[in-house]
């Protein structure tokens, strides 16, 4: 997968994390994890986006430090939705599942460019 190719997907990702909040409940609990979840889902892509731009590579792999950490904050998220069954649908579940790849994803990544830093 190209670089192109992963921003439209961590892109995708954030529009369907922010599509799926508006089925949580209007209390505090689904209010807080709307908040949390937009913020953390939409990260990915923007700091991807920004991983991409970077100007050396300490600051791609620093960036994608971020990009991980965002992504598996978002996987906690979708989990405790699913825990807590606030939402009950298998769209709820591929979308941990998304959440699981970007993050395996970015990850190897990571490895990959601290393998090349050296």
């Amino acid at each position: 997968m190209n670089k192109e190719e992963l921003k439209k997907r961590t892109k995708a990702f954030a529009h369907k994390c922010v599509k799926i909040v508006k089925y949580l409940p209007n209390t505090y609990l689904g209010r807080h994890i709307q908040g949390q979840l937009v913020r953390c889902s939409t990260s990915v892509a923007a700091n991807y986006r920004a991983a991409c731009r970077s100007q050396s590579k300490a600051s791609f792999i620093a960036k994608l430090s971020i990009v991980i950490e965002e992504a598996d904050e978002s996987h906690f998220w979708i989990e405790f939705i699913i825990d807590e069954k606030l939402i009950l649908n298998q769209e709820i579940s591929d979308l941990l599942s998304e959440a699981d790849q970007l993050t395996a994803i970015f990850v190897s990544s990571r490895k990959t460019a601290r393998k090349n830093l050296s």
